[in-house]
């Protein structure tokens, strides 16, 4: 199995999780992988290492381009839409070669990880729900939901870069560092963090381990906590 540090997957739905003091967590559900290497850049070929991976779903070879459907089969992988580059650890025992699988398992060890995808689209909006204004006057003969002045008379006769204004919302790629994980469930491949996660249900997203994790403070519950998932599993075989 590739040494990377990251995966590819999609986003299921939320849920709420119980701990063990009885509190209630916000969850998000992913399905994260299976995915296979589609391509190992080097430092020497490339200028650069890192693995091209694709996430492993039904797609019709005739749905891929011509120049993609060469790409995956000099390499014989089966047929993937969705691709991004993760980064290799450092401290990988095997090369990554192309044909490798990444699973959830990636994550057994891990208590947070970054993930990447693209928020809802919103359309066209203005200013109050996009920069959250207060508004004008809600009283009679007033225009509530305006955006007011943005010039500045004689000088600098312009208006400055960074204006907020009226415009297109979302659809934007966001990055959400330092989720923890909740659960990790290697027979269907999903995995559980705390928190939302960017993007509508069924949205595709590339999960990372943590970069910068925050340091767990003594006296708090760390890699003590109960696994919600597991928990909740065990108690519905014992129902």
């Amino acid at each position: 199995m590739a040494k990377v540090a990251g995966i590819l997957g999609k986003k299921v739905g939320m849920t709420q999780l119980f701990d063990t003091k009885g509190d209630v967590r916000p969850a998000t559900v992913l399905q994260a992988g299976p995915c296979v290497v589609t391509q190992h850049k080097s430092q020497t070929k490339d200028g650069y290492d890192s693995a091209q991976i694709g996430l492993v779903e039904f797609v019709k070879e005739s749905r891929l381009t011509q120049p993609m459907r060469g790409h995956l089969g000099k390499n014989n992988v089966p047929p993937v839409k969705f691709i991004r580059e993760v980064p290799i650890e450092a401290d990988g025992d095997t090369a990554v070669k192309a044909g490798d699988r990444v699973l959830v398992e990636i994550f057994d060890n891990e208590k947070f990880v970054d993930i990447v995808g693209v928020s809802k689209g919103k359309g066209f909006q203005g200013v109050v729900k996009r920069h959250h204004f207060g508004g004008g006057p809600k009283s009679h003969g007033s225009m509530f939901q305006i955006t007011g002045s943005i010039g500045s008379s004689a000088f600098p006769s312009r208006v400055f870069k960074g204006m907020r204004m009226s415009g297109h919302m979302g659809n934007a790629r966001v990055t959400v560092r330092n989720l923890r994980v909740l659960g990790v469930d290697k027979d269907d491949n999903l995995l559980v963090v705390e928190g939302s996660v960017p993007g509508p249900n069924g949205g595709y997203l590339v999960i990372m381990k943590a970069k910068k994790p925050p340091r767990e403070r003594r006296g708090f519950a760390g890699a003590a906590t109960v696994d919600p998932l597991k928990a909740a599993k065990r108690a519905a075989k014992k129902g």
